[in-house]
């Protein structure tokens, strides 16, 4: 099974992208399913299941996105199995720019709005930085030289990643990732996180809703940037 995620900022064109890649691949002669996970809502089953293909979707409600992803890994690679599936592709909302959901077997594919400001590839973290490929969208809406300012912050951010100009639309891109897709290896048992979590459990997520210093826990960064620990 190979196990490619797809993980990025809201409104970036994910599903449009992925998509393109599941109709690539399956003129490879391979054999996708998809699993959607999104936060609150989604009706994009609708348009993923015009594919023909197995499609779950998932929402992830009152837990964090990227946990809920990383958590249901495994039932999703065994859901695959059951279609008789050889690759699994996974959007996910993916909007804790401080967590990534990448393992260390899965390709990891960051999708980026290049319209979405030139500095915009320094602000998202772990999401972008551990990314395999970073596929870059709606570059049509923009000029030549914003394109390239906006590559060259994306591989500053991340230099060792493939960056790829997309467009879910068209179908731009899908053909360099169809072919990274295809000579990228399979999932491995006892897969860890390829990044490191964030230090500690955030209170507000434990569900403290006082917000006075001497309610919240954990390692805590102060306006000045002072970081403290506190609690047992």
């Amino acid at each position: 099974m190979k196990y490619v995620v797809f993980a990025g900022t809201p409104g970036s064109g994910k599903t449009s992208v992925l998509m393109s890649l599941a109709k690539t691949m399956q003129e490879r002669g391979f054999r996708p399913s998809i699993v959607k996970i999104d936060c609150l809502w989604t009706e994009d089953d609708k348009r993923l299941l015009r594919l023909g293909l197995p499609v779950r979707v998932a929402l992830s409600k009152d837990m964090c996105p990227d946990h809920f992803a990383i958590y249901n890994i495994e039932e999703m690679i065994a859901w695959a199995g059951q279609e008789d599936s050889d690759l699994l592709l996974n959007e996910t909302a993916g909007l804790c720019l401080r967590c990534a959901p990448f393992t260390e077997s899965c390709l990891a594919v960051c999708v980026i709005d290049v319209t979405s400001g030139p500095n915009t590839p320094l602000k998202v973290g772990p999401l972008l930085t551990s990314a395999d490929v970073v596929m870059m969208t709606k570059g049509d809406m923009v000029s030549q030289a914003e394109r390239e300012v906006f590559r060259e912050r994306v591989l500053e951010a991340n230099p060792t990643c493939q960056a790829i100009e997309a467009n879910g639309l068209t179908g731009k891109g899908s053909t360099e990732l169809a072919d990274i897709v295809t000579r990228w290896g399979h999932v491995t048992k006892g897969m860890r996180l390829r990044n490191n979590p964030p230090f500690s459990i955030c209170t507000l997520c434990a569900g403290e809703t006082r917000v006075e210093k001497e309610h919240h826990r954990g390692i805590l960064r102060h306006m000045d940037s002072f970081v403290e620990y506190q609690g047992e």
